[in-house]
């Protein structure tokens, strides 16, 4: 028992404020059907008018909406709050009538009513229906409307502000941290808007409801009071008029300021601070406004008949505050002009360089001409398609690339781009601006008016062509691209080519890091046996290659088996070729699973196994000048064979050799794949459609 009462008690004792608001809203409903003492009803009115003015305080205390993200749900409480203690007020005043002691509900009526009898009456209904009027139609209906077309527009604007960020992102401005918590508050904005539009109904709904209750309370106390009560007509209406107007002043008070704060927190989408700040800075951005007022203050006082002892005191004031303004924009002006005189030096003293100016990893630059290539307003969807670039290098080379910085080089040519890998220049290109590229790829039909050029990815003969003349271009056998697709497609190959360039030890350890959540034992015994750079020269290796390091479990695996018998670079890249075999063969064999290979006569080949020197870099092909000039020629004229037969060129050798036949063509051939017959896949077929071989 002691147990329970203490569990009981934790739980009551863990969430206290959570516990007072579901106690708080039962009792809210509760009011509705059960009567409450005058006491704690004047107590209860003093709470709502209290909750009303903090919530209009807050409104103008704060700097942005969605900072008071409650807003919605609290004018659904405090409409319901509002309408129990209405009831509640009625019940008590249809009751007791002459009798009714509510001391606030008295008092408000005795304000606004005074002690003028039936005039007094008279008077105080005007201002009360004026009041409700002034509620209704003005203030209600204006926080109803702007509240649809801020829940419209932020709902419309939604995908361009995503796209905003992405961009931002996508060129390095902001870090993805930054980008997620953009979205989220781009989001909240949305919903809170969202959830605006329909709560604005709670504020109309309220003042209708007011009305109706003020009306039962006039005609149903003339008919009690003179009816049950036996009061005289003049007593009826003395009490119930009055006691009608200061409930509904009282109830409609607080509704007032609520729909006040409503209109004041959706009308100030674009602020930038509180309310108080935002009016005085902007009040005070020039001193002509308060001269001109001045000036028109004081030629309406010289006319007869207006108060002059009012406008021109108030006259007075504008010119002093115009004076004021104008003595602080000369000195920001004076202060600005000895700040340009001086070269800035005062304000750049406290500036400090980085002793380190990092280059961005990977960046784009654009010539002036092709910045509306990354314009989304005008539909430009590069930004977009570097994006999907980056996901797919991911899932093809298993290599996440760092953030690609868009940026604008007024060096370049209008219609030139660039890309850049740590500063240095690895691709560069033109562009027309309206215009498509025709690729020939081979065999097209050379009748296509065009501008004669070459494609700036592979080499490709190529003609800049106009947009009438596309369907004929591709009639005729050309690959036809636009602009943005010239980009990316170069884009792609960038990354292939210089992906081992791209993986640094931070990309490494975040692969190690991400790894280890999954395979904490596998990524353990690999930095056991080999530091953060041998795992790194082992990575860039295989994507010299181009082979995906996406399989990181297999190939830790293998590390971690051979690191014991050598942590030689190459050796370990071949045995991580081999443990990746299959995908290597998968990679280049046809659908039936057939590998067309060329392959290297024996004696050739084992004169490239015994030139074989060790360097830094690796194992390195030394064959003397006039065999190599031999080598190449053979090669060449083999890879030539094969490619007209339509098939790739792939070549088979010895695990010996494969490293050397790779270096001693790298140069002439660089996109030559080299296999070794470990690497082969059981369930490869391999056919030999050739063999190397020197002449003579």
């Amino acid at each position: 028992m002691a147990d329970t009462q203490r569990v009981v008690r934790d739980a009551l004792l863990a969430n206290p404020s959570d516990i007072a608001v579901a106690v708080g809203t039962i009792s809210v409903i509760l009011m509705i059907i059960i009567p409450i003492p005058a006491v704690l009803l004047d107590a209860l009115l003093a709470l709502n008018l209290t909750i009303s003015i903090l919530i209009i305080l807050i409104v103008l205390y704060t700097k942005k909406a969605t900072e008071f993200s409650i807003f919605p749900t609290m004018l659904l409480v405090t409409t319901v709050f509002g309408l129990a203690l209405n009831i509640s007020s009625t019940r008590l005043i249809l009751t007791k009538g002459a009798a009714f002691d509510a001391r606030l509900i008295r008092a408000f009526a005795g304000f606004v009513v005074g002690t003028g009898g039936a005039e007094g009456l008279v008077v105080g209904f005007i201002i009360f229906i004026v009041i409700i009027a002034v509620q209704a139609i003005v203030i209600t209906k204006g926080a109803t409307r702007i509240a649809e077309v801020a829940a419209r527009f932020t709902l419309d604007g939604l995908p361009g502000k995503q796209m905003a960020i992405e961009a931002e992102y996508n060129s390095g401005s902001i870090t993805e941290e930054e980008a997620i918590r953009r979205k989220a508050e781009v989001q909240r904005e949305v919903d809170f808007y969202g959830q605006m539009d329909g709560a604005s109904k709670f504020i109309s709904g309220n003042v209708k409801v007011g009305i109706f209750i003020s009306v039962v309370n006039l005609i149903g106390g003339f008919i009690i009071g003179m009816v049950l009560h036996g009061e005289s007509f003049q007593l009826a209406i003395t009490t119930y008029t009055a006691l009608t107007i200061g409930d509904g002043l009282l109830a409609q008070l607080p509704a007032l300021l609520i729909s006040t704060a409503t209109g004041i927190i959706v009308t100030r989408a674009n602020a930038e601070g509180t309310f108080g700040r935002d009016v005085v800075s902007q009040f005070t951005q020039t001193a002509k406004i308060y001269f001109v007022a001045a000036a028109v203050l004081a030629l309406l006082a010289i006319l007869p008949g207006f108060p002059w002892y009012v406008l021109i005191p108030m006259a007075g004031l504008l010119g002093f505050l115009g004076l004021r303004l104008a003595r602080k924009e000369a000195d920001a002006a004076e202060k600005a002009k000895l700040a340009a005189a001086s070269g800035g030096k005062k304000a750049e003293a406290p500036a400090e360089l980085s002793p380190v100016v990092p280059l961005d990893p990977i960046s784009l630059e654009l010539g002036y001409g092709l910045i509306p290539l990354v314009d989304k307003d005008k539909g430009a969807d590069l930004l977009e398609r570097i994006t999907r670039i980056r996901k797919e290098s991911a899932l093809d080379m298993g290599l996440v690339v760092p953030r690609i910085r868009i940026i604008d080089n007024m060096r370049l040519e209008p219609s030139e781009y660039a890309f850049k890998i740590k500063g240095v220049q690895v691709g560069r290109g033109t562009i027309r601006i309206g215009y498509y590229l025709a690729i020939n790829p081979g065999g097209a039909a050379d009748d296509v008016p065009g501008e004669r050029t070459k494609d700036p990815t592979f080499g490709l003969p190529a003609l800049w062509i106009a947009e009438d003349n596309r369907d004929r271009a591709e009639r005729s056998g050309y690959t036809v691209v636009d602009a943005p697709s010239i980009i990316a497609t170069h884009l792609t190959e960038i990354i292939k080519r210089h992906a081992s360039e791209i993986l640094g030890r931070q990309e490494v350890q975040a692969i190690l890091d991400a790894l280890k959540k999954d395979y904490p034992a596998v990524v353990d015994e690999a930095q056991k046996r080999l530091s953060l750079g041998e795992a790194q020269k082992v990575l860039q290796g295989l994507l010299r290659e181009q082979v995906s390091i996406r399989n990181m479990v297999a190939i830790l695996e293998t590390l971690a088996d051979y690191a014991g018998v050598t942590k030689d670079p190459g050796f370990l890249v071949e045995k991580a070729r081999q443990a990746l075999g299959r995908q290597i063969c998968l990679q280049y064999a046809d659908a039936d699973r057939s590998l067309r290979v060329l392959t290297i006569e024996p004696p050739l080949e084992q004169k490239i196994i015994d030139s074989r020197v060790d360097s830094p870099l690796g194992a390195l092909s030394a064959l003397e000048p006039a065999t190599q000039r031999q080598w190449i020629k053979a090669l060449t004229r083999a890879v030539a064979a094969v490619q007209q037969k339509g098939w790739f060129p792939v070549i088979l050798c010895s695990e010996a050799a494969r490293a050397l036949v790779k270096s001693s063509t790298e140069r002439e051939i660089p996109d030559l794949v080299v296999l070794s017959v470990p690497e082969i896949a059981a369930e490869v077929r391999v056919e030999a459609v050739g063999e190397i071989r020197l002449e003579g």
